[in-house]
């Protein structure tokens, strides 16, 4: 029962090195290649997760101390935000962090007025994309895809 009793004592230590470093460290290399946003924001904001993470625990050391739990508690946080059934960076980020993301995020002033309301509105993957099309095809030709969108708009 003392072998059992150690392993289960020093769970975290056995498991959390690779559930909160390893296993994060390669499924980022990973969405670095892969040409889907999706995964970088799941990888991105673990990391950002992760970090405020440890500098709580860097801070507050003394105290977690006397909290047992603590380790236990913190290696179920990181496998939520890790594990790709619950995708919880991904979560926090979609339901908490995008909205304040999106109200300080900047649009170029090159824009007419009319382009920066239209672009202000859309999620950061789409304002790339309309990035990329106004350098292609001119800022003329988003003009008409909002002036098509606007009268599709008014017909419903």
């Amino acid at each position: 029962m003392g072998f059992l009793k150690t392993i289960a004592l020093n769970l975290d230590a056995l498991i959390g090195p690779g559930m909160m470093l390893l296993y994060p460290l390669y499924a980022s290399m990973r969405a670095i290649e892969s040409p889907s946003p999706l995964d970088d924001q799941q990888w991105l904001t673990y990391w950002v997760l992760y970090s405020l993470i440890t500098l709580f625990e860097l801070s507050f050391y003394k105290v977690l101390v006397w909290f047992p739990l603590w380790p236990y508690l913190k290696l179920l946080f990181c496998m939520w935000l890790v594990l790709p059934i619950f995708n919880g960076a991904a979560f926090l980020y979609e339901n908490y962090v995008r909205k304040y993301v999106r109200i300080g995020s900047y649009v170029s002033s090159n824009y007419s007025a009319e382009q920066r309301r239209a672009i202000q509105l859309m999620s950061l993957d789409a304002r790339k994309a309309v990035e990329r099309y106004i350098e292609r095809y001119g800022p003329e030709a988003f003009d008409r895809v909002i002036d098509a969108a606007e009268k599709e708009a008014r017909k419903h």
